[in-house]
């Protein structure tokens, strides 16, 4: 049965999301649900040049695409390059190693464009923690408040390839017992692929002393249901 683009959602269960391996999908992936890691980000689905191609194009490229592969055997003729030689005008696409279906240039030159950016289409969920310090705060009178904790590192929590809009974040216990969580609004940022973010938890970083990770920091593309891997961290420790 043909799937629309907003007609699948995977089910997210103990926050793990399960979804439909590429190859038994009959329609392209967008961010409407979760397709597992070739989920494209909103505004693209997959090109589908053939059975399994999974990269992500707009819409109107994939409609092209579909159409080419339609028209592929008006555009061959005997020649050179065996009775799949392009006819005047038309080179192949070479979507993929062995694609030899006649396209304009411009096409072709597309779908090399489309290759080399595929990564950076798709919700990978990438999460990362990095580690910040509470400065003193200065009071105007030539004096600044400072505590005892404000030289202890707190959590981070950074993340790109997600789409524009909100993402959840989670710091739980090893047990599965919810620690902290938080909202964040990924958005385009130079350097960075799809929506992307960075998030001051206030969270304690325990680690160190050779003392085991006791939890997880874990993200979730709300658009797509999507989740990041898990991070181990420690948390939880005594501050005074």
């Amino acid at each position: 049965m043909k799937r629309t683009l907003l007609g699948l959602a995977a089910a997210t269960i103990a926050g793990l999301a399960v979804s439909v391996p590429a190859t038994l999908m009959a329609g392209p992936a967008s961010a409407g649900g979760d397709f597992g890691p070739d989920t494209c980000l909103e505004g693209y689905v997959w090109r589908e040049a053939r059975s399994g191609d999974v990269v992500c194009v707009t819409p109107a490229t994939r409609t092209q695409t579909k159409a080419d592969n339609a028209a592929r055997a008006s555009r061959w003729s005997s020649g050179p390059f065996g009775p799949h030689t392009c006819v005047n005008g038309y080179v192949w696409r070479e979507a993929f190693a062995g694609d030899d279906v006649c396209v304009t240039p411009a096409v072709r030159g597309q779908a090399k464009a489309d290759n080399a950016k595929a990564a950076d289409r798709r919700v990978s969920a990438r999460l990362w923690i990095s580690r910040y310090t509470v400065p003193p705060v200065d009071n105007g009178d030539g004096t600044a408040t400072s505590t005892s904790v404000d030289d202890i590192p707190r959590l981070k929590l950074n993340g790109d390839h997600y789409n524009v809009g909100q993402v959840r974040l989670y710091i739980r216990y090893n047990t599965g017992r919810l620690y902290w969580s938080g909202t964040v609004s990924a958005s385009a940022h130079s350097g960075y692929a799809g929506g992307s973010f960075g998030k001051k938890t206030g969270v304690f970083d325990c680690s160190g002393g050779g003392k085991a990770a006791n939890a997880y920091a874990q993200a979730q593309d709300v658009v797509s249901g999507r989740w990041s891997p898990r991070l181990p961290v420690r948390v939880g420790c005594a501050v005074l």
